[in-house]
């Protein structure tokens, strides 16, 4: 199995579209979008941020069409290609889909609605809805978790799906935006699928006191750190997407850096795990726009 990470935050835009191709090249493309803050500091997207959203879209553009099938896990803008006009790029397709109208809020409830129906990719595409379900495209097996909180229990965030992808001898989950795991429900179902290879958001320290409690940072913190402890020897964790708003993530998620290298689990962000440069840009916009650092 292939795992390309096309974009990320730590790869300059609020994202974490992730291909995965087998040996006999079936090609699942998951959560196929990016975006960017509207605001952070105060500040709007520096040009270096616009640039590489610009760059990440026409990435995942030229993936999707060239995929067997595509997975959207919730309706979070930074998770599909939700664009007029964008519908086209799911012509033909496979696709799983986190269920629009069940265990969903009324926000996503929404934008499922204007996606699926009033621009019509539910006749464009195959549309299959997700939640607990399995699939074979191909020789490609995909298990999707029931609906999970995006965060703590109880958030107003509403849910999003998880998916095991199994091909070649390889187990890859898929967790974003369950945030660090901020559910037992999440941490459990990611360690019964026995992982190779996880990819996941962590906890949303960088909005840690001020839109998010302490305390529940610190509670995600601490199932992270159990996810860890419990992961197979040898495996990775990515660890990306909400961790990476945060310039001092290492610092703040140092006990998790450390218990991983007692346990021989592998944690890296996108970027390191795809052999590029680090750019957390978003987490970076007030040096960008001071000119203390340049893309």
């Amino acid at each position: 199995m292939r795992i390309s990470i096309i974009a990320a935050d730590s790869m300059g835009v609020r994202s974490l579209a992730t291909l995965v191709e087998s040996a006999a090249g079936t090609r699942v493309f998951i959560d196929p979008g990016a975006s960017f803050a509207p605001r952070r500091y105060g500040l709007p997207p520096h040009p270096c941020e616009e640039a590489r959203l610009e760059e990440a879209l026409s990435r995942i553009r030229s993936v999707l069409r060239d995929v067997h099938a595509a997975v959207i896990t919730h309706y979070h803008y930074d998770h599909y290609l939700y664009r007029s006009g964008e519908e086209e790029y799911y012509r033909g397709l496979l696709l799983l889909v986190k269920h629009p109208e069940s265990s969903i809020n009324v926000s996503q409830r929404l934008r499922a609605h204007r996606f699926l129906r009033k621009q019509g990719v539910a006749e464009l595409a195959r549309v299959a809805y997700a939640d607990g379900g399995s699939f074979e495209v191909e020789d490609v097996r995909l298990v999707f978790s029931p609906p999970v909180p995006h965060g703590r229990p109880g958030t107003p965030l509403g849910y999003v799906v998880m998916v095991l992808v199994e091909a070649d001898g390889v187990r890859l989950v898929f967790a974003s935006d369950v945030q660090g795991p901020g559910s037992r429900e999440a941490l459990e179902w990611i360690i019964s699928t026995r992982p190779d290879v996880v990819i996941m958001s962590g906890p949303p320290t960088y909005m840690e006191g001020v839109k998010v409690p302490e305390e529940e940072v610190r509670a995600s913190t601490s199932l992270l750190l159990e996810l860890v402890s419990r992961l197979p020897r040898g495996s990775t964790l990515v660890l990306d997407h909400h961790t990476l708003r945060d310039a001092s993530f290492r610092e703040k998620l140092g006990e998790v850096y450390s218990l991983a290298g007692t346990r021989g689990v592998r944690v890296v962000t996108a970027a390191e795990f795809m052999g590029v440069p680090l750019e957390p840009l978003e987490a970076l916009r007030r040096r960008l726009w001071e000119g203390e650092v340049s893309c």
